[in-house]
């Protein structure tokens, strides 16, 4: 039985990719060549697990602290891009240029501590998908053998080559209903709180799509406006 998985579960060009299993026991079972074809949502099985919904809860509480730091620093910014648009009439070309350096400072940091976020976010959930993913595929193995399944293709990827399927091929329900029943220390975890991410503004780049562990990705700083023209001199 061999399973063919081409993950592309996690964003901002982060993969991951479960090799396929059992080499051993697909050549052992070939004599008997067995006709049955699955698909599997490898991401959804993986994410709807006990563990799966802890692990998620669990790091969205981890990164919870910085996200709300990163939305701080982008509403003190906002702030003072108000303030210039307001007092552009009034302030002096002093004070207007020094709320502009301090708009610059202050999105310069924040990019960058955004981008720190968005790092360590996505090498946390690396950690977790690869770990239950392990996991998940054993559980995958056993249940192709036993239920005599030539081949299982992870249909999580778009582009899997999988143009259409019977809604009874599908064995992401089964696995997950096992893999808990295999793994009940979990039992007492709850479904991962749904967050509205960060909206980001159209001056950034495109928005960080992550996989539904609950970790929004961080606001993104806006452009920094740019500094008033200088008042014409008088004649």
């Amino acid at each position: 039985m061999l399973v063919f998985s081409d993950l592309g579960v996690l964003s901002l060009n982060k993969n991951f990719v479960i090799p396929a299993l059992a080499f051993g026991a697909a050549l052992t079972a070939h004599a008997q060549a067995p006709a049955k074809i699955g698909v599997i949502q490898v991401q959804e099985a993986i994410l709807s697990t006990k563990d799966g919904q802890k692990a998620a809860n669990d790091l969205q509480a981890k990164f919870a602290p910085r996200k709300a730091e990163l939305e701080k620093k982008q509403g003190d910014i906002t702030g003072l891009q108000d303030q210039l648009k307001r007092g552009s009439a009034t302030m002096s070309d002093d004070a207007k240029n020094k709320l502009v350096h301090d708009i610059d400072a202050k999105t310069t940091a924040l990019k960058r501590d955004s981008e720190d976020f968005d790092t360590d976010v996505q090498e946390e959930e690396g950690k977790l998908m690869q770990q239950l993913g392990q996991k998940v595929m054993k559980v995958v193995d056993k249940y192709a053998l036993d239920n005599g399944f030539a081949v299982i293709f992870d249909v999580s990827n778009p582009q899997t080559p999988v143009l259409w399927r019977a809604t009874a091929t599908d064995i992401t329900a089964d696995i997950i209903a096992l893999y808990d029943k295999a793994n009940p220390s979990a039992a007492t975890a709850t479904p991962a709180a749904t967050s509205t991410p960060a909206s980001r503004p159209a001056a950034t780049s495109g928005p960080a799509t992550r996989p539904a562990t609950g970790v929004p990705a961080p606001a993104r700083p806006a452009a920094a406006a740019p500094a008033p023209a200088a008042p014409a001199p008088k004649k």
